[in-house]
């Protein structure tokens, strides 16, 4: 009796620098390899056209822009809607506005080697956690989709950020969907999917660089991670610094959370989850993480919050 044996679809991946970081695309199914390139070339693009270290950027020229309105991309344009919605969601912890006091900490270019996590909290302020700036100078950016205008005080500078790679995540993610499987890593930020619905392991490493700390199996959603010890530094007056600022002093935040891996049914919102749990330190931190995630502390123990409402375990 003759049988007919058909091939196992194969999975194409890449791994590229990219976002400041590395980047990678996995995708199963017929025409897989095809849409990995595809991919990887749209999510390049995506962050040359949003580099604030890119003075020809999109961005650049938009914060350097003279005019208060000014017409932008759509890819420019959802950045900033989704920028000023985690503002306006997290009371301004989560503030895309704080570019001059980033540079002002000594993020303005590449950062080398971080100096070791331990270091950082060695030297590091008492522990507090974060809070939005009176000013909310966010409130005064107003973005208009229909028309694709960005009208903002002159002067006023959006920083793209993490935002930007879970915005990025999910739109490289919808157009992966008729695959069987895919994963889409920009730099940290995931968004996982297909048809099929196949689990794939999401492993949380230890940012104090002692292995895997704890692992997720998802089917589907967003994962995001943010923490302290990979962008950072000590600044010109000899203190530790890093990327993740607090927004009522404009100094590096040290909350007691070095770390917070949110889970969710989106990368743009498990992005705006780990960043506002991360600056809400140990006790706030946990309310930001309702679909599941970790928060590691500064003293080595971590919490696992289980997964909900999210096709994980």
């Amino acid at each position: 009796m003759a049988s007919l044996t058909v091939p196992a679809p194969v999975e194409h991946r890449d791994s590229f620098d990219c976002f400041g970081g590395r980047a990678g695309v996995l995708v199963l199914g017929a025409g897989a390899e095809e849409a990995v390139a595809a991919t990887r070339q749209r999510l390049d693009a995506w962050h040359h056209l949003l580099s604030r270290f890119d003075p020809g950027s999109e961005l650049s020229l938009l914060n350097s822009s003279p005019r208060r309105r000014v017409r932008v991309s759509d890819v420019t344009c959802r950045f900033a809607a989704v920028a000023v919605d985690a503002a306006r969601r997290t009371h301004g912890l989560v503030d895309p506005t704080m570019v001059g006091e980033i540079e002002d900490a000594g993020y303005r270019a590449g950062l080398g080697d971080p100096v070791p996590l331990a270091e950082s909290l060695r030297l590091a302020p008492s522990r507090a956690p974060a809070h939005g700036r009176e000013s909310a100078t966010w409130r005064r950016v107003h973005v208009d989709r229909r028309k694709r205008l960005v009208t903002r005080p002159r002067g006023l500078r959006l920083d793209s950020g993490g935002i930007a790679k879970g915005l990025f995540a999910d739109l490289a993610g919808a157009s992966l969907e008729r695959f069987a499987s895919y994963a889409v890593d920009c730099s940290g930020d995931l968004r996982l999917g297909g048809r099929d619905r196949l689990e794939r392991p999401v492993r949380v490493d230890d940012p104090f660089g002692r292995g895997v700390i704890h692992e997720f199996h998802m089917t589907a959603g967003g994962v995001a991670t943010s923490g302290i010890g990979k962008r950072s530094w000590i600044d010109s007056d000899g203190r530790p610094a890093h990327h993740l600022l607090d927004p009522s002093t404009g100094r590096p935040a040290f909350t007691g959370v070095v770390q917070a891996t949110a889970l969710a049914h989106t990368a743009l919102d498990a992005e705006v989850r780990a960043k506002a749990a991360l600056l809400s330190g140990p006790f706030e931190g946990l309310n930001w993480l309702a679909h599941g995630g970790v928060l590691v502390l500064d003293d080595g123990s971590h919490v696992v919050v289980e997964p909900k409402d999210v096709d994980a375990r």
